[in-house]
């Protein structure tokens, strides 16, 4: 646009297309790794991560492939990112501090996590080192709003993942909130998980990962999937830090500002994005 625009050129580099599409990321990788299987760009703002993720688990599941390349990526700290959610007015002018009361925004974060899915005897097979098992994944749609989120749609996205997991709420140690740090996110996702595990006797450790390394948009979930094996792995609850005022209506059993030990068989990692599009993965330890 600047090109053309501000400095009025005819002509375009003839690669502008190529680098843009939705797809050159994935199919760089196909070309680079000779992987001839299905190659392909999942876009669902917050969600895509978990999207990308969940599509993987079940295409193995099916028997449609026997491993894939999966994960998320963004680079959102640029000029036009942040100018556009600075727009949106849901960025904090402080810090980000999830489910506290004193919450006023979020914080923008860039990067990546891919992972390699497999079928479980073939990664057994070939001697893998296996650090965490995906047995749980929905997909749900508020089909309400475009910004504003549902607590009837992540509470469903959430119940159909354990269902899809074949546990009971009781099993789930610790949920990897999406918890941005908005006022309505919050109270939205808070309202969800005691409805999803209301009458669970010890209910499960919450955090919100993206107050220590901001909101990744479409690489969040695979972040966020980082987090949930290294607590499965090294016992190790990440906090949500920056928190300093309980929030009533974010009653959750949070871990907050300090890390905390704690065994766990099973976490729950939430992504509920702009567009009203839920996703959840349950992971399992090995």
């Amino acid at each position: 646009y600047r090109n053309v625009f501000r400095h009025k050129k005819k002509r375009l580099h003839p690669f502008i297309v190529p680098k843009l599409m939705g797809n050159a990321a994935s199919s760089q990788l196909s070309i680079i790794f000779n992987a001839k299987g299905p190659s392909f760009t999942i876009s669902s703002a917050c969600a895509s991560s978990n999207h990308a993720m969940g599509q993987a688990f079940k295409m193995i599941q099916s028997g449609q492939i026997i491993a894939a390349i999966t994960g998320g990526c963004e680079s959102m700290l640029c000029f036009g990112g942040l100018k556009a959610w600075e727009g949106l007015r849901v960025m904090t002018n402080t810090k980000c501090r999830p489910f506290s009361k004193n919450r006023d925004g979020m914080s923008q974060g860039e990067g990546a996590a891919i992972f390699i899915f497999e079928e479980y005897d073939n990664a057994i097979k070939r001697g893998a080192e296996i650090i965490g098992e995906i047995v749980g994944f929905s997909m749900t749609s508020d089909a309400g709003d475009i910004v504003r989120p549902n607590k009837d749609g992540a509470k469903a996205a959430m119940t159909l993942a354990l269902s899809d997991a074949k546990i009971n709420c009781s099993e789930i140690g610790y949920i990897n909130a999406h918890g941005t740090g908005t006022i309505l996110n919050d109270k939205t996702e808070s309202f969800a998980i005691n409805e999803v595990f209301n009458g669970v006797f010890d209910s499960p450790l919450v955090s919100s990962t993206k107050s220590l390394h901001g909101h990744l948009i479409g690489g969040a979930g695979a972040i966020e999937l980082v987090s949930c094996l290294m607590s499965l792995n090294d016992g190790i609850i990440p906090p949500t830090i920056n928190y300093d005022e309980k929030d009533p209506e974010c009653d959750l059993n949070l871990v907050v500002n300090t890390s905390r030990e704690k065994r766990i068989q099973y976490t729950l990692s939430n992504a509920f994005a702009f567009g009203g599009t839920n996703s959840v993965l349950v992971i399992k330890r090995i």
